[in-house]
């Protein structure tokens, strides 16, 4: 049974909205990051403080963090699932970041994302953001050179498909 008419508009209005804050953070556009945050969105990031509550505190961050970049930040967002609930949304991703430090080191970072979005005033804005990184079990260090999903399974550099090492089940 196919979703109904407003269902698929919602969604296609939450794909612009995640292709719109991709692009001005491509950008390092600061204002324009903010755009899509509501004031008191609450968010649970990948270094410390690693909670932020409210635009303001969120903005330093962005700040901050753009400052450690020499040109553009890469940002690639991979199976995008988007889930409809009236006024309130959220969606989740595997997302590549990259980009060459100010340091000069290249960066390839892979992020899970989750994302809720609540309708103000008629936009959807983020109400909720949570970064993670899967970790290996065995080493409990980070997994953030994942490359690729095969068969429900994301695989990294030094993984196959068949197991070895750190298997996360895709969001499919």
């Amino acid at each position: 049974m196919a979703p109904p008419n407003n269902q698929v508009r919602e969604e296609a209005q939450i794909r612009q909205r995640v292709g719109s804050w991709a692009k001005v953070l491509r950008a390092k556009d600061v204002d324009g990051l903010l755009s899509h945050y509501a004031q008191e969105i609450v968010v649970f990031d990948l270094a410390p403080p690693l909670e932020f509550k409210g635009v303001v505190a969120y903005k330093k961050n962005w700040i901050e963090w753009f400052a450690t970049f020499q040109g553009p930040v890469g940002y690639e967002i991979r199976d995008l699932n988007v889930t409809t609930a009236g006024d309130v949304e959220f969606c989740h991703s595997l997302n590549q970041i990259t980009g060459t430090r100010t340091s000069g080191e290249n960066s390839d970072a892979w992020v899970h994302a989750t994302v809720g979005f609540r309708k103000i005033g008629g936009i959807w804005m983020i109400t909720h953001e949570h970064f993670s990184v899967p970790f290996n079990m065995e080493t409990l260090k980070a997994a953030i050179d994942l490359q690729a999903m095969t068969h429900g399974v994301i695989v990294g550099p030094n993984m196959t498909s068949s197991g070895a090492d750190v298997r996360v089940p895709s969001s499919r």
